[in-house]
């Protein structure tokens, strides 16, 4: 698939998917859906970590309320169930870690695009805004599911109710993202993080996030069986076996991944 609306590079076993409507601030058109959506699954079969960052000055300013003609106009829930579900669920399930560079402002659906991630880093200097009550809307794109299970619900409500701008600073001591990053280096920085990610264990990293996702809704002893069934899974893999001779050998260990 050829790409315009985002650029997809994929070296050393990380893909770099970029947004890439620097004009528009990176807002999401139905095209720039789509190509995510399938970005992602592409990438997914030909690398070990995806990095999802933006080009220019934001990380991405929400929806493009002039795609498709008047935005008052737009058959929303068509839009979120056509378009927007299927690229969060690109994201959900990728088998590989997901991590959102976030290099400037994430506003609306653009904050949620990048809460979607396993992992969000951001630069000091950005910022996260559910903008959605200033046109009249609630949080979309996953952000009523995404803030109440990452900072609360009083924090999430407020966050829905104000549209209050959250510094990067913030939202990580709020734990809505990882790292808040100073703005020199960052680049770098995230590029170090990912190729960390793309030299691990990638089928563990898999079974991580399943075992962590399902503890949101089991008891205690649903979760425990549950560690015990995926702990069972990673201790017949090579990279167990790998990481266990390579403790012992005082090595660095050479997982080989999926």
């Amino acid at each position: 698939m050829d790409y315009a609306a985002i650029k997809l590079e994929i070296s050393d076993d990380v893909a770099v998917i970029t947004l890439n409507r620097p004009d528009k601030m990176n807002a999401l058109n139905s095209q720039m859906r789509a190509e995510i959506t399938h970005a992602i699954k592409d990438a997914q079969t030909r690398s070990r970590v995806i990095v999802l960052t933006g080009a220019g000055p934001a990380f991405c300013s929400g929806q493009d309320l002039g795609d498709g003609g008047n935005a008052a106009n737009l058959d929303l829930a068509r839009v979120l169930r056509d378009e927007y579900v299927p690229m969060l669920n690109a994201m959900y399930d990728c088998p590989v870690p997901v991590i959102s560079a976030v290099n400037g402002p994430a506003v609306g659906a653009g904050a949620n695009l990048a809460l979607g991630a396993d992992v969000v880093i951001a630069t000091e200097s950005s910022y996260f805004m559910q903008a959605f009550s200033n046109i009249g809307l609630i949080p979309d794109a996953g952000g009523t599911w995404f803030l109440p299970r990452q900072i609360g619900l009083a924090k999430a409500m407020g966050a829905a109710l104000f549209a209050d701008k959250i510094p990067a600073r913030k939202a990580a001591d709020w734990g809505m993202i990882y790292e808040a990053i100073p703005d020199d280096g960052f680049d770098a920085y995230w590029r170090t993080r990912a190729a960390h990610l793309a030299q691990g264990p990638t089928e563990t990293y898999l079974y991580i996030k399943q075992a962590l996702r399902a503890s949101q809704g089991n008891s205690l002893n649903d979760q425990l069986d549950l560690e015990a069934k995926l702990q069972g899974k990673c201790g017949r893999t090579r990279d167990f076996r790998e990481g266990v001779m390579a403790f012992l050998e005082k090595r660095k260990p050479q997982f080989e991944g999926r």
